[in-house]
């Protein structure tokens, strides 16, 4: 991701654009010599950029420094490169295409992490913990069918990747406001020319099509759009890193942590998850950067504003390579997780007697007892004995209670019996079972058990 948003990609792609044009403008009629093309074609790669920072102090305009920096060593072509175009064709063609293979990267890495997730769920689809609703004890699910969730967030993710990869076009050849005039003058009035120059200029940089209309630059609302992906990514990385920091606060679940590595420089018993808190903080500076992009549309006045260029070349690379960063956090965290079964079954059932209590309302029903007076009953000693938890009991009695309570007629080893986690996870193992064969299997296509390849984390 470093490389792609690197001022060597960038640029090597401007004297791409330039060579496209120019060879396409030749295929349709303009006099530019095979050897002017050759020497393009030469010097692709090989940018001085110490010239290009000189002609950029006297000209104060980069394209224009690169235009001279190219024709410099490709002499026989320098007449003809940047022919009737603006800087937007090189600049916005540019962008377009590193948002392109960005979101492709990041796709790549999304992989990874679903991956990841998946071997942990399924290694764990079965094993009960508890749910919660409104951050409060609800219905047991199962420590896999939780990761199924995080896996859903990336899976929609990259729906919304793809589609923006597959609709994204590029900006073609439109000229300096949007109205392709320069190339209606160098083509003596024919339209089908000037179309032409577009279709074989997109084709050329790997696009099926270009934007219908643009201005000087293409609307500013695609970058919206694919901004609004790649934040995406991110949110779906901080609703996990979220759960991972609550998880390792029970000491249920926690991130990887190095034989060496030290949590505090003070308490030296801290295990601080580093890792998920990371990728919180960069999450939010992504999420802080979509706006933006909608900000900048909506005052691209006319056919553009040049209010839009410095800002651009901060947010569009930065959003990318913060959530490449998150990515690259995710997997390693996804692939290292520890799990404690001792202290979530411990923590389960502090809180299952109450969540069987429906069942004993049904069961003294069906005895012959009243279902109000049962209910009544045992909300009493549920409240009692979440209050006694709360003081400091060492187990929830709830059950004790209820066994001494002859009206329910129910002996504490059946409720003991009663009290098997698995009894009340639905078919959360199932639905894991499901969702791996159905959504993750097709996706990926791959052996779940490949060893991953991790990027090693720094602080």
């Amino acid at each position: 991701m470093l490389q792609l948003w690197s001022p060597q990609e960038r640029y090597g792609l401007w004297r791409r654009l330039w060579l496209a044009l120019a060879e396409a403008e030749q295929r349709l009629g303009v006099a530019i010599p095979d050897e002017a093309l050759a020497q393009m074609r030469a010097h692709l790669d090989d940018i001085d950029f110490a010239a290009v920072s000189e002609y950029e102090h006297r000209f104060r305009h980069d394209v224009m420094a690169h235009v001279h920096a190219f024709g410099d060593v490709a002499p026989l072509a320098h007449p003809f490169i940047h022919l009737g175009a603006t800087s937007a064709f090189v600049t916005d063609n540019t962008d377009l295409i590193l948002m392109r293979r960005g979101l492709l990267l990041l796709r790549g890495k999304v992989r990874r992490v679903l991956r990841a997730l998946a071997v942990f769920a399924r290694d764990w689809r079965s094993e009960p913990t508890l749910g919660y609703t409104h951050l409060q004890p609800a219905q047991p699910t199962t420590v896999g069918k939780r990761a199924t969730l995080w896996m859903q967030d990336l899976v929609l993710d990259l729906a919304d990747i793809d589609h923006r990869v597959a609709t994204l076009p590029c900006r073609g050849v439109k000229g300096t406001t949007g109205t392709q005039a320069s190339f209606l003058e160098l083509f003596e009035g024919d339209h089908g020319k000037v179309r032409e120059l577009d279709r074989l200029v997109s084709a050329s940089i790997g696009f099926a099509h270009s934007i219908p209309v643009s201005g000087q630059t293409y609307s500013r609302k695609l970058d919206a759009q694919v901004l609004s992906a790649v934040s995406g990514v991110a949110a779906s990385a901080a609703k996990f890193s979220a759960d991972i920091r609550m998880l390792q606060a029970f000491g249920e679940i926690e991130e990887p942590f190095e034989q060496h590595q030290i949590g505090s420089s003070a308490m030296a018993y801290k295990r601080n998850p580093m890792r998920s808190e990371r990728i919180a903080s960069l999450a939010r500076f992504v999420g802080s950067l979509e706006p933006n992009a909608n900000q900048t549309h909506s005052v691209q006045f006319f056919e553009r504003t040049l209010d839009d260029s410095a800002n651009r070349r901060l947010v569009v690379p930065e959003s990318f390579l913060a959530t490449d960063a998150i990515l690259g956090l995710m997997e390693n965290v996804a692939s290292g997780l520890e799990v404690h079964p001792a202290r979530i079954r411990r923590r389960l059932m502090d809180e299952l007697p109450f969540m069987a209590t429906e069942e004993l309302i049904v069961r003294a029903v069906r005895a012959g007892g009243n279902r109000q007076e049962a209910h009544e009953k045992i909300r009493g000693y549920s409240i009692a004995s979440a209050r006694a938890l709360k003081d400091g009991a060492s187990h929830n009695d709830l059950l004790d209670r209820i066994a001494a309570d002859e009206t329910f007629e129910i002996s504490r080893d059946e409720l003991e019996r009663a009290m098997d986690p698995k009894r009340f996870v639905g078919r959360a193992p199932e639905q894991v079972d499901e969702f791996l064969e159905e959504v993750i299997s097709p996706l990926l296509g791959h052996d779940l058990d490949e060893a991953p390849l991790l990027e090693e984390v720094r602080v």
